[in-house]
């Protein structure tokens, strides 16, 4: 085993190797708040000097930056020499290494579908029973996880092949606090004190939200959001695996009254800043703006984690605006579900060395190691808080660890052709008055034909 020159945390100059510009590692054993006791037990336990891992995957600068200095100290704890090499055009170039049988010993994918199918390919290396308890146990809402890295083997049998590292929460409404101040508003806590508080900012003249379905030739995809989210808040896990899957069809019910749950907030007179006909052609990237506007226009936005990139410049976050989780329903009785997305890690080419990796990814300090770097959101429950690089993400992890279900984005896992076509369409078509059951038919066509 390497011993470990670690470097002070009070100037981080990393450089593109992912270490420090003096070329020692920017977290000295006991700072930061991580846990070095589960880095330390991980060492001790694992020697693997000579042996290389292999990744690859859909990150780049600077993420890719941010995760080779997690590999640096897989490399000090154990000496084995690990490498990542990060792509634009990962999703096809896996395929084309798995099937040569030239593949990395992990694959970093972006979402499960891919996964799924090299895994039904026989491409992937199940991780076990044991990798798959672990997940159950120490990830917030365990078993959702472990559903989203079970797929069905060449032979039709199901198997856990991957595990979620660094995910996004979708399940949010961002508001500007000033504004509530200022109004009285107090910040929701289920759906029908979020309904009721739309309610009264329209019964004291103003406009309770901003939603714009504009992204190009993605357009759409910000009312599909807001649908998968319903479903969630409205219906069992198992429905909507159902639904995702086309178990249940998109003209059942249960599908058309989370549609026009969605058309509540969209489509009623008052409710959304420029009127339900400004819904479809707002770019979504510009619909926030009424938050920061003087007076407001509009005083709530559902989006992802990512949306303060477009923000006003000069907006700080925590500060100018806020958010809280989109609330389930009360009188539903379904926990705190979750929407959003991540990368899942899997094994393509099986090695000592590649289980060594999957082991240390199990510690807490892994994942702390990448959370006070940015960027990156866990459900470890095991993992403190406080190393979150804000208070921001703090905040967002705190929502996963406190989730009772999470489920990834349907429309990425439906096919492209129903959620990347006409679900988007379609719901362009009903925040413009088509109706919900009309629009389901059609959505539920395309999947037929996509059959």
């Amino acid at each position: 085993m390497k011993k470990m020159y670690l470097a002070s945390a009070a100037a981080l100059a990393f450089s593109a190797s992912g270490v420090l510009a003096d070329g020692h590692l920017p977290f000295a054993e006991g700072e930061g708040g991580f846990n070095w006791d589960s880095y330390a037990a991980y060492a001790e336990a694992n020697d693997y000097s000579g042996e290389t891992v292999t990744i690859s995957g859909p990150w780049l600068s600077p993420e890719a930056e941010r995760f080779d200095i997690l590999l640096n100290y897989f490399e000090e704890a154990t000496g084995a020499n690990a490498t990542y090499t990060g792509s634009d055009s990962f999703e096809q170039q896996i395929v084309i290494d798995a099937e040569a049988g030239s593949a990395p010993n992990l694959a970093v994918f972006p979402q499960p579908g891919l996964a799924a199918v090299l895994a039904g390919n026989g491409l992937l290396e199940p991780l076990g029973d044991e990798m798959a308890a672990w997940v159950g146990e120490n990830y917030a809402a365990g078993q959702s996880w472990v559903d989203l890295g079970t797929y069905a083997d060449a032979d039709g049998a199901d198997q856990f092949y991957g595990f979620f590292f660094n995910v996004n929460v979708k399940s949010l409404v961002w508001y500007a606090p000033e504004n509530f101040e200022d109004a009285g508003y107090e910040v929701p806590e289920t759906m029908e004190e979020l309904i009721a508080l739309s309610e009264q900012i329209v019964a004291d003249g103003e406009t309770p939200w901003c939603i714009g379905l504009g992204s190009g030739a993605a357009t759409g995809w910000p009312a599909t959001d807001w649908v998968e989210d319903i479903m969630l808040r409205t219906q069992s896990p198992d429905v909507y695996d159902q639904w995702v899957s086309n178990e249940i069809p998109f003209d059942d019910e249960r599908v058309l009254n989370a549609i026009d749950t969605f058309g509540m907030f969209a489509r009623t007179d008052g409710w959304v800043q420029g009127g339900p006909g400004a819904v479809a052609t707002t770019d979504f990237r510009e619909s926030p703006a009424g938050l920061f506007a003087s007076p407001p226009g509009c005083y709530m936005h559902r989006q992802a984690s990512f949306i303060p990139a477009f923000f006003p410049d000069g907006t700080v976050v925590g500060e100018d605006a806020d958010f809280f989780y989109f609330p389930s329903f009360e009188g539903e009785d379904l926990g705190n579900p979750v929407l959003g997305g991540g990368t899942l890690m899997a094994v393509t080419d099986m090695s000592d060395a590649t289980m060594g990796f999957v082991e240390f990814l199990q510690t807490p300090f892994a994942h702390e190691i990448m959370m006070a770097q940015g960027g990156f959101l866990t459900p470890h429950s095991g993992v403190n808080l406080d190393t979150y690089s804000t208070d921001v993400e703090a905040g967002q992890g705190e929502i996963l660890l406190n989730s009772t279900t999470f489920r990834f984005d349907a429309s990425d896992l439906m096919p492209a052709a129903v959620g990347q076509g006409a679900f988007w369409t379609g719901m362009v078509d009903y925040a413009g008055g088509a109706d919900a059951a009309t629009v389901a038919a059609e959505i539920q066509s395309a999947w037929d034909a996509a059959q």
